[in-house]
């Protein structure tokens, strides 16, 4: 991964990728125009040795290229394409495979952007939506969906697991046997997975049934609060209607963004690694502390029960996001957060900072209040972003903040 995709000679001899701050670029011939021309649009397919010339950074850039390509390794997809922000990934993605008149099932949790889309723009269009929940068995899902009415219209399903702010887990192979059992010869059902909280090191939907895989890049693999970033990986099939619809929105990543996601990317294993490491320690604290009734992380789900089979069939670790519910509702969660020293009272998660918020007022404030109820999204709920610091201050810097409560 560190040197995939760049090749130092044609930029004089540069060890790291240059940003290519450039708008558009030159053709040696026309005949060389018209060949780019005819793939980018696809005209014609691309020859098995014959690489994307560039047009114009809407459509390539080196940066941009180089970035997808490497991310394609961490979760062996075929082809990636990254965008502006998540939001603009998980848009364009919904945009693309749903038109007038279909139907989109949805988990519940779900990330407050994600459900507000669904919710309220995609009916402007005349897409349906239906939610499903991480109690619900196979044949529930299916009932569910058939109970609109509009089972013969179902043409996607949405995933988000774990699911923000709760780590609710959502099994990616039971929704793809839903997405199959509505699937015919004339119409597929896709299943795509937004896999945020767990990063490409985690976890890889692509090889347990997902069509596609979706990342708020801005999070892990960003991972220093200083760019905002989406990205979508999958098959040359589903990827290609992708890029083409970025291409005409125009929400692909800027040059200068993929570049720092290029930088992001040499120290992703290593900063998750030790996001993880402190996490565990932190939820064991956590989880014996006289001040908490409860932590949701994926490292203390109790063994025998169905959460933890997916847990070990999904994920090859626990990861870095905590939330736990605080004693004492809004007030002692306010408290708490407002004498925190070394976490950062902020949004966002993934970075190498820790971060801490309140679901219930912020994130997920533009969420219906019975939904939130359901989601276990209360007044006395707190999410951790475990960061890389010192497992040790940050464990002090929480028992230092309780004190106050």
């Amino acid at each position: 991964m560190m040197t995939y995709g760049y090749k130092p000679e044609l930029s004089e001899g540069a060890i790291k990728c240059p940003i290519f701050q450039t708008s558009t670029f030159v053709f040696k011939t026309a005949e060389e125009g018209k060949s780019f021309f005819e793939v980018a649009y696809g005209l014609r397919e691309r020859g098995q040795e014959e690489e994307l010339g560039l047009i114009y950074s809407r459509i390539n850039n080196p940066n941009m290229e180089i970035l997808e390509n490497r991310l394609t390794l961490w979760d062996k997809a075929d082809d990636c394409a990254v965008f502006e922000s998540g939001m603009a990934a998980i848009s364009t993605v919904l945009l693309e495979f749903l038109k007038p008149g279909d139907l989109v099932a949805y988990t519940s949790p779900s990330y407050g952007g994600t459900d507000h889309f669904i919710k309220q723009f995609l009916p402007k269009l005349g897409v349906e939506h239906v939610c499903f929940h991480p109690d619900q068995s196979r044949e529930e899902v299916i009932e569910t969906i058939r109970a609109t009415g509009k089972g013969d219209k179902l043409a996607f399903i949405y995933v988000e697991t774990p699911a923000n702010p709760t780590n609710t887990l959502f099994d990616i192979q039971l929704c793809k046997a839903v997405a199959d059992a509505f699937s015919t010869e004339d119409k597929k059902v896709y299943l795509c997975a937004d896999n945020t909280y767990m990063g490409p090191v985690w976890s890889s939907p692509l090889t347990i049934g997902a069509d596609l895989v979706l990342y708020s890049a801005t999070k892990y693999i960003g991972g220093h609060s200083d760019l905002i970033a989406g990205a979508v990986l999958g098959n040359f099939e589903v990827m290609k209607r992708v890029k083409t619809l970025r291409t005409f929105l125009g929400n692909m990543a800027g040059p200068h963004t993929a570049w720092l996601m290029l930088r992001s990317l040499e120290t992703l294993k290593i900063r998750m690694d030790r996001q993880c490491e402190n996490a565990q320690k932190v939820a064991n604290y956590l989880n014996t502390h006289e001040k908490v009734s409860k932590v949701y992380y994926l490292g203390l789900i109790e063994e025998g029960t169905n959460a933890y089979a997916i847990y070990k069939r999904q994920y090859n670790s626990p990861g870095a996001m905590i939330s736990f519910d605080i004693v004492g509702g809004e007030k002692a969660a306010f408290k708490f957060l407002n004498n925190l020293k070394l976490f950062k009272l902020a949004v966002s998660l993934g970075s190498t900072e820790g971060l801490a918020q309140h679901p219930a007022t912020m994130t997920h404030v533009g969420i219906d209040p019975e939904q939130r109820k359901q989601m276990n999204v209360t007044e006395n709920l707190i999410r951790l972003s475990i960061g890389v610091e010192d497992a040790d201050d940050i464990i002090w810097d929480l028992q230092q903040a309780f004190e106050k409560v």
